[in-house]
């Protein structure tokens, strides 16, 4: 039976249960207002980012809208005066930033329809509401036994699901409810399959599952018909809520947060587990700490649970919500029933629960709780990688870090002018090393100039004395010296040769004797 329309070509299919973000980037002053540029991004890739400009006046909107969650959010307050100073729209600035954070940090604020229609206006601009009317009423027109009362707004927190109090025709005082989706991003099965699998669930019969009173579905949407409870659901019980109000008020701020009896824990709990499949463990463990202490866990892994009613329950919890058990695996479902919280817990109920599934639609089952497993497995993949990389920017970026990696230039810098200053002094000592090798030797450096024959010396004229730096034994040459003789060589040191200069004593010198042949001669 098709009942609604086929969706529009090109839909998009988005999982609203990504986290959105929003950063103030800038502002801009008109003629009387200021407006905000905003930087959404949706989940962790930036690629998936859009700008949104908002006033003041908008942010105002929404926070009288979000009253109803009984918290106090912390908008910035009117000014009417002087609201256009640049120190005042910078103020304003940062008070508007951390509403936005607020409010995209709280699990059930950041995931109802008006903060999403906030920051996304392109995908969250229908009324579902409205939609899903008019796809119910059209389905009417074939089935006229059914008669919508009223809708029940906003009672649940799926922003594509709505629900509507229903009654048939011939039985006026029944209440039932009727609850309308439109389909998400993890349908893997074909339209065949998918629309049998939705009308099997009324022949699903559990002693604990609300039985389903009528179903089906078409390439788009699903609808289900159940018995209205007028206690609501084990949600509403935890939170004493009751189950026509909306969701924002009942689970966002209860004004008394108490979790159940003990007794009540280990029955609903013990129930549970009768049909529940092991991948689904984690997620009880979820649901029995808001059982217990009335409000889901503010972040897992949970590093400690407070006071509960028994130990056996702290131990359950521990089994699935811990960091040691979010590391090493979950416990399966009957090492769960054998733990001392549900072991001793009789269930009074003789039915067995029944559900005929064929075996093609089995496999196509099978197939598709693959796929939905492998997406979710890539995105915690991708999400854990992104936590790894934001927690080394932050631990990087942080004070204790920068003070670290100063410490450590300082260090290196010292070290690094240490070894020059090392290395400066090797070479200059091997320089002097090398320049005393050649102050030994300078009668045979082949660079030194031949020493003149000393015969014949008695007809020659006396020499010059030598110059005070030089040594006394070198001999008269026409080429001085164009450096200075190296400082050691073999073992001399300069300061043996500066001794020997300083020692020298001119009367040991052998007195020459000459024949002045330069008089004239007359004969």
């Amino acid at each position: 039976m098709a009942f609604m329309e086929k969706p529009p070509a090109g839909k998009v299919l988005l999982d609203d249960t990504v986290p959105l973000t929003a950063a103030i980037e800038a502002s801009q002053s008109l003629q009387s207002h200021t407006e905000y540029i905003i930087r959404v991004q949706r989940g962790i890739s930036v690629e998936n980012s859009w700008q949104i400009v908002r006033r003041y006046s908008d942010f105002d909107l929404l926070n009288n809208s979000l009253q109803i969650a009984g918290l106090s959010l912390p908008l910035p307050p009117k000014k009417l005066i002087g609201n256009m100073d640049r120190e005042f729209i910078a103020e304003r600035q940062k008070g508007l930033q951390n509403y936005l954070n607020v409010i995209t940090t709280n699990h059930v604020l950041s995931n109802c329809e008006l903060v999403k229609k906030f920051l996304d206006p392109n995908n969250y601009s229908a009324n579902y509401t409205e939609i899903a009317l008019q796809q119910v009423s059209m389905f009417f027109r074939s089935e006229p036994k059914w008669e919508v009362v009223e809708p029940l707004k906003d009672i649940g927190w799926r922003i594509r699901k709505k629900y509507f109090l229903m009654k048939i025709k011939n039985q006026p005082k029944e209440r039932l409810v009727l609850s309308w989706a439109d389909l998400g991003p993890d349908k893997y099965l074909s339209d065949k399959d998918f629309q049998c699998l939705i009308k099997l669930l009324p022949s699903c019969l559990h002693p604990y599952i609300y039985r389903v009173t009528f179903a089906t579905a078409n390439e788009s949407s699903a609808l289900l018909i159940r018995m209205f409870n007028e206690k609501g659901t084990l949600k509403d019980l935890i939170y004493k809520a009751k189950p026509k109000d909306p969701f924002l008020k009942k689970y966002c701020n209860p004004k008394k947060i108490q979790g159940l009896e003990l007794q009540q824990i280990k029955t609903y709990g013990r129930q549970i587990l009768e049909t529940l499949e092991s991948v689904d463990v984690h997620c009880f463990g979820h649901l029995l700490y808001e059982m217990t202490y009335g409000r889901p866990p503010d972040s897992v892994p949970v590093d400690s649970f407070p006071p509960a009613p028994s130990m056996a329950v702290v131990a359950v919890l521990e089994s699935t919500l811990s960091c040691e058990a979010c590391k090493n695996g979950m416990p399966t479902v009957s090492r769960l029933l054998q733990m001392p919280l549900f072991s001793d817990v009789l269930l009074t109920t003789s039915e067995k629960p029944q559900f005929k599934i064929p075996t093609k639609l089995k496999e196509a089952l099978r197939i598709a709780k693959e796929c939905i497993e492998k997406r979710l497995i890539e995105e915690q993949k991708q999400i854990h990688q992104h936590r790894r990389l934001t927690r080394a920017q932050s631990h990087h970026g942080s004070e204790e870090e920068r003070k670290k990696r100063k410490i450590l230039a300082r260090k290196k810098s010292k070290r690094s002018a240490v070894e020059n200053s090392e290395e400066y002094s090797a070479k200059y000592s091997n320089s002097n090393n090398s320049a005393g090798s050649g102050a030994s030797s300078p009668l045979t450096s082949p660079s030194s100039p031949t020493p003149p024959s000393t015969a014949g010396m008695s007809t020659l004229p006396p020499p010059p004395p030598p110059p005070p730096p030089a040594a006394p034994l070198l001999p008269a040459s026409t080429e001085a010296p164009t450096q200075l003789p190296p400082q050691a060589v073999n073992g001399v040191s300069r300061g043996a040769l500066l001794s020997s200069i300083q020692n020298f004593q001119k009367g040991t010198l052998r007195k020459a004797e000459t024949c002045d042949h330069s008089a004239p001669k007359i004969g």
